[in-house]
């Protein structure tokens, strides 16, 4: 990544002179160069706005808005704040879900869910697709 951004600047900055803006200024027609102070600010402007974008993105998965993996046989499914540091976590792991008790530095099951037991059974589409992908293939056919 630092590599491309060295180079992209160094393309920048060496086209620096190609480029040149033509405005009118009372019938005059004066020409200006692109200088260094609009690359640098238009650097500037791109790292700031790539850096709320990355550090937007950052907060979302922390905060769990983003799943990371949603193919895995391991999910959290609900939770439950006890306390200031202490919840109750419901984990399907393949056909089985767990309640599990979490408090800092230690995490105890409470509780194994299998079959009918389970608190949230998941709804099986053919082949686990969802209703936009069943939607087009619908349309397709």
């Amino acid at each position: 990544m630092r590599i491309v951004s060295v180079c992209l600047i160094a393309i920048i900055v060496s086209i620096n002179s190609a480029f040149a803006a033509v405005e009118t200024e009372k019938n005059k027609v004066v020409a200006s160069t692109l200088s260094s102070e609009h690359v640098l600010n238009w650097s500037l402007g791109l790292i700031v706005v790539l850096g709320v974008f990355f550090t937007c993105i950052w907060f979302l998965r922390k905060m769990g808005a983003l799943p990371v993996n949603s193919k895995t046989g391991l999910r959290v499914i609900a939770g439950l704040s006890l306390g200031m540091r202490e919840k109750l976590i419901l984990v399907q792991v393949g056909d089985k879900q767990l309640l599990l008790g979490v408090a800092p530095g230690r995490v105890n099951k409470l509780l194994v869910l299998e079959g009918t037991e389970q608190l949230y059974k998941e709804k099986h589409n053919e082949g686990n697709e969802g209703e936009f992908a069943q939607k087009l293939k619908q349309l397709i056919a």
